[in-house]
């Protein structure tokens, strides 16, 4: 299964990154926007705006005509110096007049009781429900998710998907083409619509998706909201031996350091991992094991009802 970052922590290079520039322009634009915005309300002349914050004049002023790429720590001192939240001044909703931002608030600051009855009132479905029948396997590759996935659905007699190939089959390309043209942000967008239309024609299934996916914060979120998650992770040398086994020796390709990295990427991402409801270790295991260990807990935790 292919993996979007390689065990040397490299994002496949991009040949075109046109993709995400106007996204950026837009975001400049938006924040000088809603600073000068803000200044205004506030009533008070960029000027004074200016030793408040600690940012020149001149510099304000190129950021409201939309032309200053500002940095985050000096777009969080014109934050504090107009009493906003950082976060008011990037996002697409407007903080004057979104619903959405004042409930927010009003749930940011309001007791645990009053949070889960919201909680209840806006996700009326419970996490069972929510779920329903799908089943999703993540963790590194090599770690067995994909074999693992297509003989489990194979021996339960229910759909087994792959999500790389719903990519391919959304953008007519291999996600190596994929990433070489649009880059990890052009593929991270198609992974969640991928993860989406599969929620929406699957009730009852196993997916298995890319290692990468938890560092998705929205993504990985709807997977855990809408599938029973389990996490199939093994010890770094046998992902190493496994992804080799596939014919795949880039990893270690020059790279006497590689193990070392795959162990990095492994702890950086552990505590994502972890938010699976379960996980499946399959180290110093056959495959038969790993399997049939799947197999119970799929029944165990009653995944399939």
């Amino acid at each position: 299964m292919g993996e979007i970052t390689n065990f040397r922590g490299e994002s496949t290079p991009s040949e075109s990154r046109s993709l995400g520039e106007d996204e950026v322009q837009s975001l400049i634009v938006r924040v000088g926007e809603r600073v000068r915005k803000a200044r205004e309300r506030k009533g008070i002349p960029r000027r004074v705006l200016s030793e408040n914050s600690g940012v020149s004049p001149r510099y304000l002023a190129q950021l409201e005509a939309g032309e200053g790429n500002i940095s985050i720590g000096l777009l969080q001192r014109v934050a504090i110096a107009l009493d906003h939240r950082i976060e008011w001044l990037m996002t697409e909703d407007d903080p004057w007049n979104s619903e959405a931002l004042h409930v927010a608030d009003l749930f940011r600051s309001a007791n645990t009781d009053t949070r889960q009855r919201v909680m209840q009132l806006l996700r009326p479905e419970s996490a069972q429900e929510m779920r329903a029948h799908r089943i999703c396997l993540i963790g590194l590759r090599g770690a067995g998710k994909s074999t693992l996935g297509q003989r489990a659905g194979d021996t339960l007699g229910i759909p087994f998907v792959e999500l790389n190939r719903e990519i391919e089959e959304q953008s007519g390309m291999p996600v190596n083409e994929v990433m070489a043209l649009y880059g990890q942000e052009g593929y991270r967008k198609l992974e969640a619509q991928a993860v989406s239309r599969v929620v929406q024609t699957h009730d009852t299934m196993i997916l298995a998706v890319a290692g990468g996916i938890v560092a998705a914060p929205d993504t990985y979120t709807t997977l855990l909201n809408r599938f029973h998650t389990v996490w199939v992770k093994a010890s770094p040398s046998e992902h190493m031996e496994r992804v080799q086994a596939q014919g795949d020796t880039r990893p270690m390709a020059g790279n006497p350091e590689a193990m070392q990295e795959l162990k990095a990427i492994l702890t950086s991402r552990e505590a994502l991992y972890e938010k699976a409801q379960v996980s499946l270790d399959t180290t110093d295991k056959s495959f038969e094991q790993s399997l049939q260990e799947l197999l119970d807990l799929i029944q165990d935790q009653k995944f399939l009802g």
